[in-house]
């Protein structure tokens, strides 16, 4: 293992599953419609830019319908007390639009790209922090997502928790499972992990938006050694990829040197720095959205050249731990 730095990305691909607690399905119809055009434009970049990505996948878009969804369910489902969050009391109180909640075309085309590992984000957006759910129905979904996933021959060896929730309490039962690594969060008590009760304080979103464009919380990358110190690995954020918005692009300028900054850090001192965002993101202002992608690429690629920072996914930095701890 080199001391080059690294540079990963990660995507939580969730389609309306993880955002039906957040606004209504026609409030982000847009968004939603938009999506695999937007995932094919970013593997093309990819491939151009040679970027090894994490496609922390949902296990429910695996299924093409509701039906396939019940053949792969687990036999423990979620009992969180607020049963708002719970994707199977909205999966039978209304009616799906399949291109909204299923994508198995595009899993099969994130696949078909060189260096795109396909990762899991549970079976059913399963929240490990939220009152009333616990362990055994934890591994229960998480053994649904690994199956459905067998079922297309992928196998599953890194995890992002659901809204970030990780919960330390559940990390040996994920590696008996076969995962190797999860996304842990950024350092820091506004990026803490949190239920959504916990964490939809005014003063933490807006110290969040804040940081998205002036460094106020440090650039959160992290090296290696520690990294490796403790299984499964724990790679965690460094920053999320705000999408493009009208009224605050006239800050464009420093939310790209906001990026671009720690990815210099990281590349000179050898640390590892952790991009992610949804694909869904890109779903309106897609070619805005990936304009602003192609500048954090092109930086990559100086990088690259000038100190030797490699793009991996989560599964390649674990393959690779795992090599020096031997």
């Amino acid at each position: 293992m080199t001391n080059s730095g690294i540079f990963t990305i990660s995507l939580d691909f969730e389609l309306y599953w993880g955002m039906r607690d957040v606004v209504s399905v026609e409030g982000y119809a847009d968004n939603l419609q938009g999506t695999p055009d937007a995932i094919e434009k970013m593997l093309e970049l990819f491939k151009e830019y040679d970027i090894h990505t994490t496609w922390a996948t949902l296990g429910y878009l695996f299924c093409k319908d509701v039906e396939e969804v019940k053949k792969y369910s687990p036999n423990l489902l979620p009992s969180y007390k607020n049963d708002e969050i719970n994707l199977y009391s909205y999966m039978k109180q209304n009616t799906l639009e399949t291109s909204y909640h299923f994508a198995p075309k595009c899993i099969d085309l994130i696949a078909s790209y060189p260096h795109q590992e396909i990762a899991t984000h549970t079976f059913a957006h399963y929240y490990c922090l939220e009152d009333g759910q616990n362990k055994k129905e934890f591994l229960s979904d998480l053994a649904a997502s690994i199956k459905i996933a067998l079922y297309k021959n992928i196998k599953l060896t890194s995890l992002v928790f659901p809204r970030n929730q990780y919960n330390e309490d559940y990390l040996e039962m994920i590696q008996q499972l076969g995962i190797t690594s999860y996304r842990g969060n950024e350092k820091g008590w506004i990026y803490e992990a949190k239920s959504e009760k916990e964490k939809k304080t005014p003063i933490k979103r807006l110290l969040r938006i804040i940081d998205s464009y002036i460094n106020i919380s440090g650039y959160h990358t992290y090296t290696l050694p520690n990294i490796s110190k403790q299984t499964p690995y724990n790679i965690p954020a460094s920053r999320f990829l705000r999408p493009y918005s009208a009224k605050l692009s006239f800050l464009d300028s420093l939310r790209l040197k906001r990026v671009t900054d720690a990815m210099t850090y990281a590349a000179k001192n050898g640390e590892l720095f952790h991009l992610w965002w949804h694909p869904h993101n890109f779903g309106v202002d897609t070619d805005v959205n990936l304009a602003f992608l192609t500048k954090i690429l092109k930086h990559f690629k100086m990088l690259n050249s000038v100190y030797e920072m490699r793009s991996l996914t989560m599964e390649e930095i674990s393959i690779e731990l795992d090599e020096k701890n031997r």
